[in-house]
């Protein structure tokens, strides 16, 4: 039966081959979370929309989270029976 082929002998084959494979990177997991005192808030949008304010975010160099806080902060103020 022939042997299984490890990371340590694929990267000894390949420095034989004059081949160097590049340095793996630590693996990122997760989101980075949100800078300041921020909650986590999942909703459901048409499709469409949510393509548009993240096309429209990254023209403007911001995040959708960011636009869409702004959207509802300014939403609050038009519709003032939310609490502060």
């Amino acid at each position: 039966m022939p042997r299984l082929a490890t990371s340590a002998t694929i990267q000894t084959v390949a420095q034989r081959a004059g081949r160097v494979m590049a340095d793996r990177k630590p693996a990122t997991r997760g989101r980075k979370p949100p800078e300041g005192e921020k909650k986590q808030f999942l909703t459901s949008m048409d499709p469409d929309v949510i393509r548009r304010i993240k096309a429209a975010a990254a023209l403007r160099d911001m995040t959708a989270s960011l636009v869409l806080e702004e959207a509802a902060k300014e939403w609050l103020d038009r519709h003032p029976d939310g609490k502060r």
